[in-house]
């Protein structure tokens, strides 16, 4: 569930070499805040950049703070550990000057980004703010938090052609999702698509995308000419767009795309983007347009490779330069899965599972 692997690494060694592999972006701010810091960089009249500490390759989160009368709405908060709650202590006595908060605003459901508002909500009695499909998917999924691996899942890795310790691998894993979560609040405050809302003197409007997440919220103020982007729109990597065992026949690059459309056709090209990870820059549609067309070059050397019937772990070479070890086989093979779903839903390629209930794909045609 997190994000993607860097646009260098998705190159297959079959891409276009000729083409760029990602568009000249501006980067405005020289520095940036020091995750955990507690202190913050402003990017816009009241709105403040933060940085929480995330483990691995990412290092860090981007969330936001955006004045708020008497106080400040924050836009995201990192996961739940004893390292971020204390970043975020510091920051509620550094750079937001011991001012209440007075809602919590999350993009989408995966921890990095909502791992800690149901502590800043409660802490604060603030409403915490979310669309409907991230909000109880995010419950669900918590649920699911100490529960053996359902046989669903098992099927569906041995289809796309894991073998044993692989499976045992998610075995193990599974149910860990809410350990990285605070308890939610038991009630919201729903976002929904088009809305607009007041935050402090500004209008913000709600823009939904989906393929990444169910329903991932971005926020767009005109007024001040910004794009809390989430993880849409990441000027270097690209957010993970997979399959899951709950829906294996989903199509959810197909939506990827169209929401990628969609904001490109919502929000001007001169606004600053505030990206999730990364720094803000401007550059909107280009970033877009790179992206679309990574996706879509990354399709057509994955549809070469299936003149010959493949597995899903086959194909992994066509999509990623980097080696597929363990830690990335359910990414590497939810994204594969993302695009060859997308194939078939194009009619450009087939899938047929054999007596021992792996699928196999090719080429339609």
């Amino acid at each position: 569930m997190r994000d993607g692997i860097e646009d260098s690494a998705r190159e297959g060694a079959g891409g276009d070499s000729a083409e760029p592999r990602r568009p000249r972006l501006v980067y405005p701010f020289e520095t940036a805040p020091e995750a955990g810091s507690g202190q913050a960089v402003e990017v816009a009249p009241g709105v403040l950049w933060l940085r929480q500490p995330l483990d691995g390759s990412l290092g860090f989160i981007n969330v936001w703070a955006i004045a708020d009368d008497e106080g400040w709405a924050v836009v995201d908060t990192g996961v739940q550990t004893k390292e971020t709650a204390q970043a975020w202590r510091a920051a509620f006595a550094g750079a937001l000057q011991g001012r209440p908060i007075t809602r919590m605003i999350v993009t989408h459901l995966h921890p990095d980004h909502v791992g800690l508002a149901g502590w800043i909500a409660r802490k604060f009695g603030a409403r915490l703010w979310m669309t409907r499909l991230e909000y109880f998917q995010c419950r669900m999924l918590v649920a699911d938090t100490g529960r053996e691996a359902p046989e669903d899942g098992v099927q569906f890795f041995h289809a796309a052609g894991w073998d044993e310790e692989g499976i045992d691998g998610y075995k193990a894993k599974f149910g860990g999702f809410g350990k990285a979560i605070y308890q939610l609040p038991d009630s919201y405050r729903r976002m929904t698509d088009g809305e607009v809302f007041r935050i402090g003197d500004h209008d913000w409007r709600v823009v939904t995308g989906q393929g990444h997440s169910p329903d991932h919220a971005c926020l767009w103020c005109q007024d001040l000419g910004l794009l809390i982007s989430g993880d849409q729109v990441l000027p270097r990597i690209s957010s993970n767009v997979s399959v899951f065992p709950t829906e294996p026949d989903a199509d959810p690059l197909t939506d990827w795309l169209t929401s990628l459309a969609k904001v490109k056709a919502t929000v001007p090209d001169e606004v600053l983007v505030l990206p999730a990870h990364n720094d803000p820059f401007h550059g909107l549609h280009a970033r877009i347009d790179g992206l679309i067309s990574g996706h879509e070059r990354a399709m057509a050397r994955l549809a070469g490779k299936l003149a010959e019937p493949k597995r899903v772990v086959d194909v992994f070479g066509a999509l990623f330069a980097r080696p597929i070890g363990p830690d990335l086989l359910g990414m590497a093979t939810g994204e594969a899965l993302a695009h060859l779903n997308c194939l078939i839903g194009r009619g450009l390629a087939t899938r047929e599972a054999d007596a021992d209930g792996v699928n196999w794909y090719r080429a339609a045609g």
